[in-house]
């Protein structure tokens, strides 16, 4: 048998010092009834009883427990491979206090709602680096998004092929992912059009392989200027000032390709808790499966009797004394 919890020092105290006086109040009678020279036998009873359903009581409330049992237990958890844009028109701020810090923001909010799956972070632009693998650990992912900025990668345009391929091979790389695909999500997070010849490819394999595409657009279509670090804003080879206006043309696609959902930040909404829903939705991949044993607590076993036992301690008259 074992024990829900264990008695403290303040509960051994109160259970002695009701035990002496008590013990007290039996010693007590017993002297009265030798004195009126008559017997106090017919306490006894009381005497026993009650000691017997106090102690009833008191076992209930530690949470006796016994009779193993088996229980299987199982760990069930998906990997999302999570792809973030950072080229130089995430720093527009159509989105206040800009695309990317904001894209930071609702990315905490995105991990937390997860804390059962792997989470990996990979970067891009016109290249893709991956800058956490998949882990469990929410702090050190916390800790890598908050670090993201567009001077972690060249600026050299956007192309969605590498982060999606190495997002796939990745993927394909984790143990019993042919039989189990449909636990592995790749989110594409970007503001503008893709300049790459290979994004088709890659989709298609994407799609082969039963993996889901989620894309999450950023911006709106009014746009807004690119302010640079020396201060002013971006400006193209004929001296304009570029305006950044978010193109979900091609992350739709991409996502219906895919058999994937498109989902959008502007300044009007966020569809972060769509996405949450959309990804919750999806079959975790079985981890692990194991039995243990388990032992119920079977106070009320103990807490039943002693109520029988105090209702025929009401029922019961005795009297102490005969005179």
């Amino acid at each position: 048998m074992t024990w829900y919890q264990s008695l403290s020092f303040s509960e051994y105290l109160f259970i002695g010092l009701f035990l002496l006086l008590y013990l007290s109040y039996i010693t007590r009678t017993i002297q009265l009834a030798k004195r009126l020279q008559t017997s106090a036998r017919s306490v006894t009873l009381k005497f026993l009883l009650r000691s017997f359903y106090f102690a009833l009581i008191v076992t209930a409330l530690l949470g006796p427990s016994f009779g193993a049992s088996k229980k299987e237990i199982k760990a069930v958890g998906k990997d999302i491979y999570i792809a973030v844009d950072l080229s130089q028109s995430m720093d527009a701020t159509d989105i206040q206090p800009s695309r990317l810090e904001r894209i930071k923001f609702e990315l905490q909010n995105l991990i937390s709602a997860f804390h059962s799956d792997r989470i990996g972070l990979i970067i891009f632009s016109s290249e893709a680096f991956m800058q956490c693998p998949l882990t469990y650990d929410q702090s050190a992912l916390s800790l890598f998004i908050q670090t993201l900025s567009t001077k972690l990668v060249p600026n050299g345009g956007t192309d969605f092929g590498p982060p999606l391929q190495m997002a796939l091979d990745r993927h394909l790389d984790e143990e019993n992912t042919s039989s189990q695909n449909h636990a592995k999500i790749i989110l594409l997070i970007s503001d503008g059009e893709d300049f790459g010849e290979e994004t088709g490819d890659v989709i298609s394999d994407i799609e082969n392989n039963g993996i889901r595409l989620f894309t999450l657009g950023v911006g709106t279509t009014e746009g807004s200027r690119i302010p640079i670090a020396k201060g002013g804003f971006k400006k193209d080879r004929e001296g304009m000032t570029v305006v950044s206006r978010l193109n979900n043309t091609d992350l739709q696609k991409l996502a219906k390709k895919a058999e994937g959902d498109y989902f959008e930040i502007n300044n009007r909404k966020s569809d972060i808790p769509r996405l949450i829903n959309s990804i919750a939705s999806i079959e975790g991949q079985l981890r692990d499966k194991r039995e243990i044993d388990v032992s119920a607590n079977k106070y009320y076993y103990f807490l039943i009797v002693a109520l029988g036992l105090i209702v025929l301690d009401t029922l019961i008259t005795v009297r102490t004394m005969q005179i």
